[in-house]
């Protein structure tokens, strides 16, 4: 084999774990979500086994992420379509789904379970947030209101407005965030009565 896809398929073992704890999943978990042996991902993780491109489909879709970031493949084509995670120190994993200058900028934000008890460190800045919610419990502090979207849930607020977003004690959640300058605004519209127009 050749030297590079060597340390790719190397690097992926370490990968697949950090993707599973962060997620809070035991092998067992895993193991019945993708339909592979707790003792062949075991040695997957381990790094004891290659993976096969049977194995990686399943793990990228329990996990969440495609098969390039699966095995840190090498950036091809538009920059644009070919962003990349970033993850937070605190667990959280930010997707980045647009990348341009000005103008209204999309996430996916992934948070591991939280702590209802801890107390939120609410920030502002100019502009407007819109969030929507894909999985899971968002908890969202703004000013003195202390609310928990479920999935299929949007608010929009002005980011002037003191506030805070995290994952529940119930577990982690995923969230799709519009941000844009003030002024910047995302515009919902609402399901019409038949009959309306």
């Amino acid at each position: 084999m050749e030297p590079d896809l060597d340390q790719t398929l190397d690097a992926v073992g370490p990968r697949l774990k950090r993707l599973r704890l962060r997620r809070e999943v035991t092998l067992a978990d895993l193991a019945a979500q993708t339909g592979i042996s707790v003792s062949t991902l075991s040695r997957l993780e381990s790094g004891l086994r290659r993976p096969t491109l049977e194995q990686l489909l399943p793990l990228a879709r329990v996990h969440g992420v495609t098969l390039d970031e699966l095995v840190d493949a090498p950036p091809t084509g538009d920059p644009r379509v070919n962003l990349r995670p970033v993850a937070c120190a605190d667990g959280t994993v930010l997707l980045p789904l647009t990348r341009r200058p000005g103008g209204i900028q999309a996430y996916k934000f992934i948070m591991p379970t939280g702590d209802d008890a801890a107390v939120p460190q609410l920030r502002t800045h100019e502009g407007f947030d819109w969030a929507y919610v894909l999985n899971g419990t968002l908890r969202l502090v703004l000013g003195e209101h202390d609310l928990r979207l479920k999935p299929g849930e949007a608010a929009e607020f002005d980011t002037r407005t003191p506030h805070w977003f995290g994952a529940t004690s119930a577990g982690p959640v995923e969230f799709l965030s519009l941000i844009g300058k003030q002024g910047e605004r995302a515009h919902v519209r609402a399901r019409l009565k038949p009959g309306e127009r």
